[in-house]
């Protein structure tokens, strides 16, 4: 079964990051995705804007408190999942999100509100620490893309037959994004 979700959108709230008691970061964006659409019968075009509530942990809400701010543009790859609570009258209440799994800032750097706040004279303010592989510095399109990291195994991992050649640390095909 699948449980997949791809959205491309601009922020439309700076986002809520909190650390919990653990330590864990969370992160919680309001993404609107618009849509276009044609109607025949009156020649027109519509737009539908869908809102969105993405849900960021640990290294990705670490990015989005560093770099996403309102109008920032988003690429979110993550999964559906609705929860359960009750509200204040006791009544049960239900809502869906995305549990983002990659994100990518998209976009040119200086269309992004947080490279503004970033930015030191004479230089390149803290937006350019993001990954942006193969970007000029400066005026590029910033594309670095966060991922969450694979849950660890709970068992002992296998040994790897001897035979298997080593990746030469050169290897084209070995890119880190």
């Amino acid at each position: 079964m699948v449980n997949k979700v791809i959205l491309v959108g601009n922020v439309g709230l700076d986002p809520e990051v909190r650390t919990l008691e653990g330590g864990a970061k969370v992160a919680r964006v309001r993404l609107a995705t618009t849509e276009r659409l044609f109607d025949r019968t009156t020649n027109e075009t519509k737009e539908h804007t869908e809102w969105h509530t993405i849900t960021l942990w640990r290294g990705l809400a670490d990015v989005v408190d560093r770099y996403v701010r309102k109008g920032t543009q988003l690429y979110i790859e993550g999964r559906l999942r609705t929860r359960e609570w009750i509200d204040k009258d006791n009544n049960k209440r239900y809502t869906t999100e995305i549990l983002a799994d990659t994100m990518n800032l998209l976009g040119r750097r200086s269309d992004n509100p947080a490279s503004d706040a970033a930015q030191a004279p004479g230089g390149y303010g803290a937006a350019s620490q993001a990954p942006a592989y193969g970007q000029p510095q400066g005026g590029g399109y910033a594309q670095g893309g966060y991922q969450q990291p694979a849950p660890r195994p709970t068992a002992a991992p296998q040994p790897q037959p001897a035979a298997q050649p080593a990746v030469p640390a050169d290897d084209p095909d070995d890119l880190p994004f």
